[in-house]
């Protein structure tokens, strides 16, 4: 029996990694997620998990594209690089401390989502979507299936 389609919402700042770079280079590691909650939730991705590829920091935050999980997890090789702003003192090869997952580019949306509008439709998503949840900032999220298909639906 096939596992169910799980749904997700990953932001990334656009001056660093965008869709536009996720459509150039096809499939790329999620690397620098530094939050356990975020991380556990990439722990429970599968291949082919649809992803809503959300830009944030930004002067229209919001959803830009959709992509799909393309690896299962695996240690965030970022954790062990003295040279990289995502390095970890803690974490060991042995005790990994960090995962990631490969995202891969589906497409661009017909028009991109801003937030604002997202935030339109607020009792329609439920008091469960973080993304719109008042102190939320993680950068990974889970998104169930009405909510994934009400914002596509929006585009």
């Amino acid at each position: 029996m096939a596992a169910r389609r799980r749904y997700w919402l990953m932001k990334s700042e656009p001056g660093d990694f965008g869709i536009d770079d996720l459509e150039r280079i096809g499939t790329e590691p999620w690397t620098g997620v530094r939050n356990y909650q975020a991380r556990n939730f990439m722990r429970q991705m599968q291949v082919g998990d649809g992803v809503l590829f959300y830009h944030s920091n930004c002067e229209v935050p919001g959803i830009y594209g959709i992509g799909e999980v393309a690896s299962p997890p695996y240690p965030d090789k970022t954790q062990f690089d003295r040279r990289s702003k995502y390095f970890d003192t803690k974490a060991t090869r042995e005790q990994p401390r960090w995962d990631l997952v490969d995202v891969g580019y589906v497409r661009h949306l017909k028009r991109p989502l801003p937030l604002d509008e997202i935030r339109a439709h607020a009792d329609a998503l439920g008091e469960e979507f973080a993304l719109i949840r008042k102190g939320s900032r993680l950068s990974v999220l889970p998104v169930t299936a009405a909510q994934w298909k009400l914002l596509l639906s929006l585009e």
